[in-house]
């Protein structure tokens, strides 16, 4: 399976000081706004996405079709296709996306130590 992109989005607490920690560590803003309340960091390769207010946990994430720049790549396994190889594996899903659709959709599951992992494909 090819999940795409990979990064972590962490649940914080005050994104202005979030935001000046992951600065000294290297990252620089790559996209998101500080109104809106959430902030993608990068470095290299590495995402960090900041989120104040948005959701409880931290969680995993992988963006089919996208790679690290958040460009969109050719050959990729859409949502869909990830989705029913992970269901013939018995592994359950905290949310499904309608096989009949197209496009953007996202699944999420959690692994065996209650992490969410979230695969939420944008093209």
């Amino acid at each position: 399976m090819k999940l795409g992109a990979f990064s972590i989005s962490l649940s914080v607490k005050d994104l202005k000081v979030s935001k000046a920690f992951y600065e000294n560590l290297g990252f620089s803003v790559f996209a998101g706004d500080m109104k809106m309340n959430y902030l993608i960091m990068k470095n290299g390769d590495a995402l960090i996405g900041l989120f104040q207010g948005m959701f409880d946990n931290n969680i995993i994430t992988f963006n089919p079709g996208w790679d690290q720049n958040a460009s969109a790549v050719e050959n990729f396994d859409d949502v869909r296709l990830i989705q029913e190889n992970l269901k013939s594996k018995s592994m359950n899903l905290e949310t499904e996306v309608d096989t009949r659709s197209k496009g953007p959709a996202s699944i999420m599951i959690t692994d065996p130590d209650g992490n969410s992992i979230l695969i939420d494909q944008h093209v």
